[in-house]
């Protein structure tokens, strides 16, 4: 039986309302995260992703009570990531009422609190969020060494490279017990030029659990080719938060392209 192709839309949290920018910067006021969980529920989304951008200790305080009642309102898969350091913090969140746990720093900073938490709740708990730049090629064309797939993994929103290949840290990732990857495209984030299917089928390729692409829908013509080069789920923010594409427009051009979907 083939799998339906997942749309998610993405709540980016920061103290307690959503909002969205372009490349995580300049971020405006997209509405309040518990009426837009309960709208795109109604719209048939099929999950959900939380990121709180403001982690902090009362950031965490606020997002958990945003959790909490998301949970009591919607009942589809809730995903929330966001300053998640220790199993501690995951088992916190998956007693709010998230069902997955988003894990990104806290992962390339000690990768063995990837295999920590799929031995206590399962791998299916876990969400390797993936943030990834393009690097630019070295004089004379060649690329830099500890990136030769020519993308790189990033922290801090897209802001500070990790010095690590992206393409080996998410196998190494699904290898030590990852789930699935949510795989960022900070390059196209925001910028509704389409998903970067090159990275999209370059992180296919090196892993078997399941992909959801992310960073760059500008209509819902772009999300079919994304579910082309190897996603299993797409997942967009801003397009959906200002009306810009309906998730029944989307549903509708990945059923014309061929994609089974959810209705």
């Amino acid at each position: 039986m083939t799998v339906a192709v997942r749309v998610i839309p993405c709540l980016d949290v920061d103290a307690g309302r959503v909002v969205k920018g372009v490349n995580f910067e300049g971020l405006r006021d997209a509405g309040d995260p518990v009426e837009l969980a309960a709208a795109y529920d109604a719209q048939g989304a099929d999950e959900l992703t939380f990121l709180d951008v403001s982690a902090s200790a009362e950031g965490r305080g606020t997002m958990l009570e945003v959790v909490r009642r998301t949970a009591e309102t919607v009942f589809i898969p809730l995903t929330v990531g966001g300053g998640v350091r220790t199993v501690s913090d995951v088992d916190t969140l998956l007693r709010a009422g998230a069902d997955k746990v988003g894990v990104n720093t806290a992962a390339i900073a000690r990768p063995g609190l990837i295999g920590e938490i799929a031995e206590r709740f399962g791998r299916q708990v876990l969400v390797l969020s993936l943030d990834v730049r393009r690097t630019a090629p070295l004089a004379g064309g060649s690329l830099m060494a500890h990136a030769p797939s020519g993308f790189e993994v990033t922290t801090h929103g897209g802001r500070k490279p990790a010095g690590i290949d992206a393409i080996d840290w998410a196998r190494r990732a699904a290898e030590l017990g990852a789930g699935e990857i949510l795989l960022n495209s900070m390059d196209a984030d925001g910028t509704k030029g389409g998903f970067d299917l090159e990275l999209i089928a370059a992180v296919r390729a090196a892993v078997d659990i399941p992909v959801i692409a992310s960073g760059g829908a500008g209509t819902a013509g772009d999300f079919p080719p994304a579910i082309d080069a190897g996603a299993d789920a797409v997942l967009a923010a801003s397009v959906f938060h200002f009306g810009e594409v309906s998730i029944a427009e989307v549903k509708d051009a990945l059923a014309e392209a061929g994609h089974p979907v959810r209705r």
